[in-house]
């Protein structure tokens, strides 16, 4: 899954490019990705209005939908302002496009690593899974080549804790340790339950804890206030440069993740098992 930084570079390009342009067509033919909607349900919730903003919680991202049309006697117009949700998933991309230039100018905004074969993502608009036309000629697109992404209207959010990105010390602290099952849990574990702190993956969690030097089986309870502390600031320290650098997986400790590596800081034996249901690494001298 794309963690927090990922989906936060996505958010920020709708949020630069596709925000204040009125939306001429919709393409919303994939009905697996935008399941339960049929085909033509998008577009007839979403034609004639405009993205007025972009928002992320955790991994979830969302447009909020004016309610201004060209013709509000419409029959096909939707009731209220809706919210368009859209999950990247694990090879989700968004790009959007300026109001005259063609995809393959190079003025394309582009969310996610989409480098890897721009001609058969981007130029050949390969794997189209949805996408919006605006009326001055520029398009907002997701492509995704194993649709494991996902279109739909007013996400449920409610579910998901406060997002990990610019949580005060004291407000991770309590998120951390809220709860009755607080002190059975290992650390990691916490760390991944997006009900309890959204936004972070595995990958994450890992270089958080190796920042904060803390082993990632340890019991929340734990942990002292100071040691809490400074995992907070890890989190927010991993999570500022992934997006600096484009992605989890520039992390610190993330290319020493496998066997035979040693820690990047003090050359410690990297070790590995499974916590929280997920494969874990940690330095076998400094996260003891």
């Amino acid at each position: 899954m794309p963690e927090l930084p990922e989906v936060e570079s996505a958010r920020r390009v709708l949020a630069d490019g596709a925000l204040h342009r009125r939306i001429a067509d919709v393409d919303d033919h994939d009905d697996y990705v935008t399941r339960p909607l049929t085909p033509g349900a998008l577009r007839s919730a979403l034609i004639g209005r405009t993205f007025t903003a972009a928002h992320r919680r955790g991994k979830s991202m969302w447009l909020t939908v004016s309610g201004d049309r060209d013709d509000p006697t419409d029959p096909d117009a939707s009731p209220g302002d809706p919210d368009l949700g859209i999950h990247l998933g694990m090879s989700g991309i968004v790009v959007v496009t300026g109001p005259s230039a063609p995809e393959a100018s190079g003025t394309d905004l582009v969310g996610g690593d989409y480098r890897r074969d721009r001609e058969q993502f981007v130029d050949r608009g390969a794997y189209q899974r949805f996408a919006v036309t605006f009326a001055d000629g520029g398009r907002m697109r997701l492509l995704d080549p194993r649709r494991l992404s996902r279109v739909r209207l007013d996400p449920d959010i409610q579910a998901l804790g406060p997002d990990a990105l610019g949580l005060s010390p004291t407000a991770f602290r309590t998120a951390m340790t809220a709860g009755r099952r607080v002190s059975t849990a290992p650390v990691k574990a916490r760390l991944l339950d997006q009900s309890v702190l959204a936004g972070v993956g595995n990958l994450l969690a890992d270089e958080a804890l190796w920042r904060a030097k803390i082993n990632p089986g340890r019991g929340v309870d734990t942990l002292s206030t100071a040691q809490l502390n400074r995992l907070g600031r890890a989190v927010q320290s991993a999570l500022t440069d992934a997006i600096a650098r484009g992605g989890v997986h520039t992390g610190d400790v993330i290319a020493a993740r496998k066997s035979g590596a040693r820690c990047p800081r003090c050359g410690g034996a990297m070790v590995s098992g499974v916590v929280g249901g997920r494969t874990t690494w940690w330095c076998s001298k400094e996260q003891r």
